[in-house]
């Protein structure tokens, strides 16, 4: 159930730092092992030089040791159904898989579902001969 995460990605969308944008975003996602990162995005006034939520979230997990993400939340406070940027749909798949589970959520919690090969169906990899 994405409940759990998506209540993790809101608390984490609160302690996002936007003041550039007024845009906070917050993304909570669960490894394989069923432990849960979290996330927001970090905007500096140098404005490449900002993260996305999801990049947080995936430097949180491997900072923690982990490397595999079986499904992730996503929330911005004022877009309903916000969905990975390009960036991070390529920085989740280098952790996920195809089928890794996308949850698209508004305020409420989650209104959409997508995975991962969907977002991003022709993923650069390395390892694909």
């Amino acid at each position: 159930m994405a409940r759990d995460l998506f209540e993790a990605a809101r608390k984490a969308m609160l302690n996002a730092h936007a003041p550039y944008s007024d845009f906070p975003v917050g993304a909570a996602l669960r490894t394989a092992s069923g432990k849960i990162f979290v996330g927001a995005n970090v905007e500096n006034a140098s404005f490449p030089e900002g993260w996305c939520a999801e990049t947080s979230a995936i430097a949180a997990m491997v900072a923690a040791g982990e490397r595999e993400i079986a499904e992730i939340a996503i929330l911005a406070a004022k877009m309903p159904r916000i969905t990975p940027c390009g960036g991070c749909r390529q920085r989740l798949r280098e952790f996920g898989t195809e089928e890794t589970l996308v949850h698209l959520c508004d305020a409420t919690g989650p209104v959409a579902y997508a995975s991962l090969g969907t977002l991003l169906p022709l993923a650069f990899d390395l390892d694909e001969e």
